[in-house]
């Protein structure tokens, strides 16, 4: 099966279990940014309640999560699957709980929840910003504009984190030498920022993996990969250069 039909193949059978309303394709295939070895990413929406034993029984091969079991905050749950050949990742959302981060987003309002694999964790309008980034395959759903009050109220919510980030890592990490906790403080608050600049220039995040690059601080590989037990204190200081996260 070729890569154009793909998706639409998967979105059928999707789109076929109980209480799903609508299927999308995500990530970097949906905005045309993927690699040949790219996961195809697509995400279930669904109303009331979802029963992943039923994304079980279509006998794909691979792991297939509970409900919650992905931390129990907007992201859900999913699963790692192979099919066709192809690693396809499917997430479950809950409609009722993407509505109501809209609902949110549109006065400015969010929250920040941690996340497995994510340094800095999420944005709880990560699940809108899927929304305005994905394809919707079957269904109906809505189409997002980035609103004005989240880009005046998340920056200065993030780069508090990031300068509350630095600013412990300079009074419990330098003085004792640590440059691994250091070196995961200072990638905790390029994250942080990155999110800043992203939502003053109303760009949706997805995820972490393009993150720094979307917001321009890639050069914070620079500081990172320079360190040592000896050179933490300037380190600090360049960071807080790159970032422009006042002392």
């Amino acid at each position: 099966m070729n890569d154009e039909r793909f998706p639409f193949t998967v979105a059928d059978r999707l789109a076929t279990l109980p209480s799903v309303l609508a299927v999308t394709l995500g990530g970097s295939r949906a905005q045309g940014i993927h690699r040949d070895d790219s996961d195809w990413d697509f995400a279930v929406y669904y109303r009331g309640s979802f029963d992943p034993a039923t994304l079980r029984a279509i006998g794909w091969e691979g792991e297939v999560s509970g409900i919650g079991e992905w931390g129990g905050g907007v992201f859900n749950g999913g699963a790692w699957l192979t099919v066709e050949g192809r690693h396809v990742d499917v997430h479950y959302r809950d409609l009722d709980v993407v509505e109501h981060e809209l609902a949110e987003a549109k006065q400015g309002r969010f929250r920040w929840e941690p996340l497995m694999f994510h340094l800095a964790g999420i944005p709880s309008y990560l699940v809108v910003g899927e929304l305005a980034l994905s394809k919707v395959l079957r269904g109906t759903l809505p189409n997002p504009a980035y609103p004005v009050a989240l880009r005046e109220a998340a920056p200065p919510v993030w780069r508090d984190k990031a300068a509350h980030t630095l600013r412990y890592a300079e009074s419990a990490y330098v003085p004792l030498g640590q440059a691994t906790e250091l070196a995961g403080a200072i990638a905790t608050a390029a994250l942080q920022e990155a999110h800043a600049v992203l939502a003053e220039r109303g760009d949706w995040p997805t995820n972490e993996k393009r993150l720094l690059r979307q917001a321009g601080l890639r050069d914070i590989d620079t500081v990172v990969s320079e360190l040592t037990p000896e050179t933490l204190a300037d380190a600090l200081f360049s960071a807080r250069r790159i970032l422009g996260i006042k002392h």
